[in-house]
């Protein structure tokens, strides 16, 4: 859980400014950094402390892997409570696994596979599933849509 009460107004200003877009250049947090007022090195340390607390989960760009010759697929494990923090120690050492969530429901954990070529998914199925003895269910991308969503950071009063 991250704690908003360290996400500052300089720190709004970088998450709104950033959404949607980043610079492509040589030195892109120079220009994203210039163009908030501030230094490249103030920007790089915020976005770490912004990872480190929390407030962001990742930041990196999207890619469209099918068109650079990858692949990727939603995949969900059905996963015993007792058996938990092993199965996500195994599925999480994995460098295919993009993101790992948990789930109110039957097939608990669901979690991204990437991988550089087609033929990747199926190996890192096997792996998954010899590693933790239970069944990978894969759920390949049948059509893609894209939600751009951004969210104001604007702080919000109560009361």
């Amino acid at each position: 859980m991250s704690d908003f009460s360290l996400f500052d107004a300089v720190d709004r200003q970088i998450v709104d400014h950033l959404q949607g877009g980043f610079p492509v250049c040589d030195r892109p947090y120079a220009v994203a950094a210039a163009s908030l007022g501030l230094a490249e090195a103030e920007l790089i340390e915020r976005l770490q402390g912004l990872l480190a607390r929390g407030v962001l989960t990742r930041f990196g760009p999207l890619f469209q892997i099918e068109r650079v010759g990858g692949a990727f697929v939603l995949a969900a494990l059905e996963v015993p409570d007792a058996d938990w923090e092993r199965v996500v120690a195994a599925v999480n050492a994995l460098p295919e696994v993009a993101h790992n969530y948990r789930r109110e429901h039957r097939f608990n954990m669901w979690f991204v596979l990437a991988t550089e070529k087609p033929e990747g998914i199926a190996a890192a199925i096997a792996k998954i599933e010899a590693e933790t003895g239970l069944t990978v269910h894969a759920f390949p991308k049948e059509r893609e849509y894209f939600v751009e969503m951004k969210l104001a950071t604007r702080e919000r009063r109560h009361g």
